[in-house]
This record gives structure tokens, sequence and C-alpha cells, in this order.
């Protein structure tokens, strides 16, 4: 049973004009998706969310960003994983082969501002993974502070947004434009059983913005932000929810 924000993805994306809302939902930048364009998930029937080591080589086959994202990433590749994102969508971007990731929210538990975690008895690989993880995240921070886009993104705090502003700014850098979409879905009286849910956009965007301030300020949102090989995007959206999440109802004691 899919509830909160893994649901709204779904049932969003099992729309038959998804991509005209998607297109609509990320102005003004400019993008296009041509009748032969990937995303994951797509619906119900394909629900499983995108690694962008795998989901880029499908969409870009030739790209030399995808092993070089992974390596960037983690030192021991075997047995470890990049994040999981909510969404991808592989687009044109200004005329240029693009992604357009999307991180979705729906109650106020989902804006995680906690740091990655390392297991007490971690095995040596899983240990340098971390390390490798903190500094390819600070050498994201500092590079965007270098380009006046000020940040405090960090593997020990915010983990979850940090690794999303990280590799938003390494697909850039690699030369595939990029926009980050962190998406509130409005309405989801079913699931604040777990966490209030957003009521309404100005909820969304005030829990956004307090949640974000500490690492990202406002300045980094909403304008087109150059990176050198390509630009990137952050954007603040919202949709309402097309159907509540089931409730749940508690067993008896």
């Amino acid at each position: 049973m899919y509830r909160g924000s893994r649901k709204h993805v779904l049932d969003w994306t099992d729309q038959p004009d998804f991509i005209v809302q998607l297109l609509d939902t990320i102005l003004p930048v400019r993008a296009a998706v041509t009748a032969g364009g990937l995303w994951m998930p797509r619906g119900y029937r394909f629900p499983d969310e995108a690694r962008l080591e795998s989901f880029g080589p499908h969409f870009l086959k030739e790209h030399p960003a995808w092993p070089t994202l992974r390596r960037w990433w983690l030192c021991h590749e075997r047995g470890a994983n990049t994040p999981n994102w909510d969404l991808a969508v592989g687009c044109q971007i200004e005329g240029r082969p693009g992604l357009v990731l999307v991180e979705a929210k729906a109650n106020e538990l989902e804006l995680k501002s906690e740091g990655k975690p390392l297991e007490k008895d971690a095995s040596r690989n899983s240990q340098e993974n971390h390390a490798q993880i903190k500094a390819a995240i600070a050498e994201a921070s500092g590079v965007l502070n270098e380009r006046g886009i000020p940040n405090k993104i960090d593997r020990d705090t915010h983990y979850q947004l940090s690794n999303r502003i990280a590799f938003t700014w390494k697909l850039a850098s690699l030369g595939i434009p990029t926009v980050l979409v962190y998406l509130g879905f409005v309405g989801d009286s079913g699931i604040e059983d777990v966490s209030p849910a957003f009521a309404s956009l100005q909820h969304w965007t005030g829990s956004f913005r307090s949640y974000a301030s500490e690492i990202a300020p406002e300045t980094m949102f909403e304008r087109r932000l150059e990176m050198g090989a390509a630009p990137a995007w952050c954007l603040v959206r919202s949709r309402p929810v097309i159907e509540i999440s089931p409730t749940v109802t508690p067993c008896a004691g």
C-alpha cells in the first residue's frame, strides 16, 4: 500500500497528460520532452524509483557522466548505491539533453534534517564510502560558494537536501543541464496519522523555507545557476493531491 509522497508521484505519473503538467510545473525553465522521452517511475505499472547511474545511460547512452558520477560518490561501488530519486525525467533543457529531478514531500516529517547515519559496526568499505560522500558534498559546497551561491550543505546535517543539491551541481558540471524540484503535495489528509500534511501552498513553502534555511538560503532557488559546463535550477513547487492516502486502521489491542 502506497501512502504519502510515494503514492502521489505514482498517481501523477499515471496521468495521460503528466508530461504537459511537469513542463508547466518547472516554468520558466525552457524544457521539452520528445515522444520517446524517458522517465521513472511511470505510474503503478512501473513504480521503481531511479538511480542516476542506471537511469542515465538509458537516456544518454554515450555520455561519460554516469560512471564519473558513481566514482565521485563512492570509492567502493560493489554493494553500495547512489541515492534514489522520487522522479527523474530525461528531456531537452534550453535545447540540450538534460534532467529534471524531483524530490517529493507530502507531510512535515518527510522534510528530514538528519545527517547520513553510519552503523557502529560498519565495514571498512562502508566507512570509506561515508568519508567519500562527505568529500563529494564538501566539493559541491565549495564550488557553489566560489560561484557566489552561498550554502552550507554537508553530509552530517540535512543530508537528503545536501545530496540533492550536490548531485544537481555535479551533473551540471559534467555538462548536463539539471532542474532540481522540491515538490510539495498539498491536501493529503489521509497521512495525518504520521505527521501534519501540507494544507496549502503557503504551508508547504513556509515549511520548506524554514527547513532549508540553515544550509540553502532562498537566493539559491528560483533562478538560473551558472555552473560552467551547463546551467542548473533549484525550484520549489506544489501540486494538489489527486487522491488522499489510504488511512491506516489501528489494530485492536
